[in-house]
């Protein structure tokens, strides 16, 4: 987004370079916000960029901003909640069940690496936000995670404190009431990671079972656009001999393999054939000691941003003479 030179804030002095280098600095923090908030990168990177423009915009109009960060938070939040009431109906219609678009974390320069921001980024955690309203959504986040106060919060969103701090409340209860009671360490989640992707690749059944919580959930995602589970599977049994077959399917395909990658923030995989083409993304969402849920997208709309996507109902139809 190359600009003529400008006035930028108080204390900035400079011509294009320290433009461009503003934006660079608050590009990472309103991806955070807008990602939590929509769980789209497509999205969210077309909110970012409204937003990072509307900054440019009034400084090229030669007006002060006290707090850019400010500016930015705020923007961007509107533009997610607007782009959240819209996307309610396109959701409805969606094929199959809905899963975020997954990232993948490892060496991430996401502004967000302590606890509380792992926890608002992991797949489970965006599933459980759809779930809240687009204003509750927004409060939450910036409250819990991004620890914006309370008055700056009502300015964004345009609410007064109180409706704010109600707003607050209610999300958060909701969010409490649903989420992990049993955490594990890092160190654990990568130890129970690696025994899965043995499992799965000895297509050990026994093995996949016995990491499973009783009520595992198996959630998969391919919008209508990719062979996919048509609701979710619960229990330990019947997701094992699932992923069993799926894992035994995957075998068929020539030179495919399991890549182990933090997805989210958490454990993760991602699938791979030949080429090198992406096939899908595992997410593992671990709580005491056992996997509690997995998610698999294969919807190649919500993949294309990490790279060359293969065509999976085209790997898996059968080859002459099979």
């Amino acid at each position: 987004m190359a600009a003529p030179a400008s006035k930028l804030a108080p204390g900035v002095r400079g011509g294009v370079s320290d433009h461009e280098r503003l934006l660079d600095e608050l590009r990472p923090g309103a991806f955070a916000i807008a990602y939590r908030m929509l769980g789209s990168v497509t999205e969210a990177e077309d909110v970012v960029q409204e937003a990072l423009l509307r900054v440019h915009r009034t400084l090229e109009e030669g007006e002060r901003i006290d707090s850019p960060r400010a500016f930015v938070a705020t923007v961007t939040t509107r533009l997610a909640i607007d782009e959240l009431r819209s996307a309610r109906a396109r959701r409805e219609q969606y094929v199959g069940e809905w899963l975020p678009e997954p990232i993948v974390t490892e060496g991430s320069d996401d502004p967000a690496r302590h606890a509380e921001m792992a926890d608002s980024l992991s797949v489970a955690m965006l599933v459980l936000f759809e779930t809240l309203s687009p204003e509750q959504r927004a409060v939450l986040l910036l409250r819990d995670v991004f620890d914006y106060g309370y008055d700056e919060i009502a300015r964004i969103v345009g609410k007064n404190e109180d409706n704010v701090r109600q707003l607050a409340t209610r999300a958060r209860q909701h969010v409490d009431a649903r989420r992990p009671r049993f955490q594990s360490t890092r160190e654990q989640r990568d130890e129970l990671a690696q025994k899965f992707y043995a499992a799965a690749q000895d297509g050990d059944l026994g093995g996949l079972e016995a990491l499973l919580a009783h009520d595992v959930t198996l959630t998969g995602d391919g919008g209508g656009k990719a062979p996919a589970l048509a609701r979710s599977l619960h229990g330990r049994n019947r997701v094992a001999r699932t992923l069993h077959n799926w894992f035994k399917l995957g075998a068929r395909i020539p030179g495919a393999g399991m890549r182990p990658v933090e997805v989210n923030g958490g454990p993760g995989a991602m699938l791979v054939d030949g080429e090198g083409r992406l096939i899908g993304v595992l997410a593992l969402d671990i709580e005491g000691g056992y996997i509690k849920s997995i998610s698999s997208v294969v919807n190649p709309d919500k993949l294309s941003h990490l790279g060359p996507v293969a065509n999976l109902r085209e790997l898996l139809r059968p080859q002459p003479g099979e």
